[in-house]
């Protein structure tokens, strides 16, 4: 890999994928060490993304294990195609010595390769998407300790297989349960919150150019807002922000109003009880009022306790 910091970013922002500087940096190194990355943060804010930009930025293939509650080996790195060894067998049928036959059916071709012995078989550097990790059990995450150091797995019958070129692998996590220590130790660490302001904007002007500037301007701020001053069960991921805008382009508008908020809710807010929270405790009027006071910065006491470090201009 002899892209620079900056290549880095700009083939990342190529793919659609706005990210600042610490991400970009975080990447880099784990990239350089060929060490795999350990992204946390909530849903929505963008993890998956990390890999699939990745791999449009080195231009090479996505490979996913996508992580569930009792995925096992089998799953995960390989199962012996029994149909073809079954066939094998049948063909083979006494005109051949019975060892033959044997090292000849778990032989490498009878594998069945799943995304995890697929990343290391593969030919040219790959990007390994090990998408929730934190939704499988401790004995899968151990199972993946000697992937993720020495990048080989060991086959009963075929011994060890190395990895033919390191695939670059990025691992996220909802932190739905806390990860072992073996495993961060691994890995290099990155958290990925929410975004400001500024790059919320700059997300939709990438994702949505169809939109009109005033209108991501005002769904930026108001999914802000939203986010840092209601408790809700599921705030707004930028997903929905994207759904959101998009919605509102189709149904040709160019501002927000409380009228079109009430029929798009269900967009970015996909929880009955948030949705009632929302016009409790600011309304809908309420809403397209603060998004105005935000854009004339009239400082209200309630945005000094925001949490998120966002900037208001």
């Amino acid at each position: 890999m002899d892209l620079t910091i900056k290549q880095l970013q700009q083939r990342l922002e190529t793919q659609g994928y706005i990210c600042d500087q610490d991400l970009v940096v975080t990447l880099y190194l784990s990239l350089k060490l060929a060490k795999p990355l350990l992204v946390e943060g909530a849903p929505g804010v963008g993890k998956t993304e990390v890999a699939k930009a990745l791999a449009g930025a080195l231009n090479t293939e996505l490979i996913r294990l996508q992580c569930y509650e009792g995925l096992d080996e089998n799953r995960a790195l390989y199962e012996w195609n029994y149909q073809r060894q079954l066939l094998k067998i049948e063909i083979a049928r006494g005109t051949c010595e019975p060892a033959a036959l044997e090292k000849d059916l778990f032989d490498v071709e009878y594998l069945l390769e799943r995304p995890l012995l697929k990343a290391i078989r593969a030919e040219k550097r790959v990007v390994l998407l090990i998408d929730e990790i934190d939704k499988t059990d401790p004995e899968f995450e151990a199972f993946l300790f000697e992937l993720l150091s020495d990048f080989q797995v060991s086959i009963p019958e075929l011994g060890t297989l190395k990895a033919k070129q390191i695939p670059a692998v990025v691992l996220t996590s909802n932190g739905e349960r806390e990860l072992s220590d073996g495993l961060k130790r691994r890995c290099i660490y990155l958290y990925i919150d929410y975004p400001t302001l500024e790059k919320e904007i700059r997300i939709l002007q990438v994702k949505v150019p169809q939109a009109q500037e005033e209108l991501v301007h005002q769904v930026a701020r108001a999914v802000n807002f939203i986010r840092s001053h209601l408790d809700l069960k599921k705030k707004p991921s930028i997903a929905e922000t994207l759904d959101w805008t998009r919605a509102l382009v189709a149904l040709h508008a160019d501002a927000l109003t409380p009228e079109i908020i009430g029929q798009t809710l269900s967009l970015f807010l996909k929880n009955r009880d948030d949705q009632e929270t929302l016009k409790r405790e600011v309304g809908l009027n309420g809403l397209v009022e603060q998004i105005q006071g935000m854009k004339s910065d009239s400082s209200t006491p309630a945005r000094a306790t925001c949490h998120c470090g966002h900037h208001h201009h």
